[in-house]
């Protein structure tokens, strides 16, 4: 008998149950109530993490994901090149995949022009640490990120730095 699992209805609740590791002893569940919520959502501790790439496979198939990794990529490298054509930029990482690491001088200096970044909104990037430095990080993730995005978060980048710097 079909079961309705808030998503879409599958054939077998105790395959659903079992591929999505719903009943763990270190879970509280509820037997009472409006239904257990640990059946409604794969995203509960990161259940079910095969399924959005099955999805991108089955939608885009192989060539339409590749794609979409190179142009990730390709962001994250235009993103680079973009801030290490600013004055006071550090480009810290070799750019291979969607990750770009960024300094601003000193570890103070960093954090400033993080905070004004994550201040202005028109971009999220985030402060790390990495090899004993405080790091803008950039993680290129939204498949739109375009030319225009690109030009954007560089532009935010270095209103921030103009900002404080002049501070």
């Amino acid at each position: 008998m079909p079961y309705d699992c808030g998503i879409a209805v599958v054939r077998d609740a105790s395959a659903l149950r079992s591929a999505m590791g719903l009943h763990t002893s270190y879970l509280i569940h509820d037997a009472e109530g409006p239904g257990d919520p640990f059946e409604k959502v794969p995203e509960l501790s990161r259940r079910a993490r095969g399924v959005p790439v099955w999805a991108a496979l089955k939608s885009l198939g192989r060539d339409g994901v590749a794609a979409q990794v190179r142009g990730l990529a390709d962001a994250a490298s235009a993103i680079a090149a973009g801030l290490a054509d600013l004055d006071g930029v550090e480009v810290l990482n070799d750019v291979d995949y969607t990750q770009v690491s960024v300094a601003f001088g000193d570890d103070d200096t960093t954090r400033a022009v993080t905070a004004r970044i994550i201040e202005d909104g028109r971009v999220w990037m985030s402060g790390s640490r990495w090899r004993d430095r405080d790091i803008l990080r950039v993680s290129v993730s939204n498949w739109r990120t375009g030319e225009d995005e690109v030009a954007t978060a560089v532009a935010a980048v270095g209103s921030a730095l103009a900002a404080v710097k002049s501070a």
